[in-house]
């Protein structure tokens, strides 16, 4: 009979799909670990820079729950800084930060890898475009 064999096939589908799905959740936190201790080995820097773009990236995450709808929304922050040997690199901030900071600022950016850990804006004395 045809369907019999569907019905028997099924544990395996579902076994299979969780194997995936445990799968990319176990990538997903030894990357996570990978870039963080990437990171804790990369000297501090610091070093001349200016704004050159900032964005944001909204996910939206909703679902249901015994007749009741919830949904949720987080927001990334990413500001790009150019350096004086007109390289770029792109960090996430913090919304604080991203706030705080606006394009064509100039100052001391300090990073360590991948990770941003703060900009000291030049005193508006030192800027030259007034």
């Amino acid at each position: 009979m045809p369907d019999d064999a569907l019905f028997n096939g099924m544990p395996t589908f579902v076994m299979l799909f969780f194997v995936i799905v445990i799968g990319i959740f176990l990538f997903s936190i030894f990357k996570g670990i990978g870039t963080w201790s990437k990171n804790e080995q990369s000297p501090r820097l610091s070093v001349k820079a200016k704004i050159t773009g900032k964005r944001t990236n909204v996910h939206r995450h909703g679902g249901h729950t015994h007749e009741h709808h919830h949904s949720h929304t987080s927001t990334t922050y990413y500001v790009t800084f150019q350096f004086e040997s007109t390289d770029r690199s792109e960090f996430v901030v913090s919304g604080r930060e991203y706030g705080m900071l606006a394009e064509g600022d100039e100052g001391m950016l300090t990073f360590q890898g991948t990770r941003f850990l703060d900009f000291q804006r030049n005193s508006s004395e030192e800027h030259t475009d007034a």
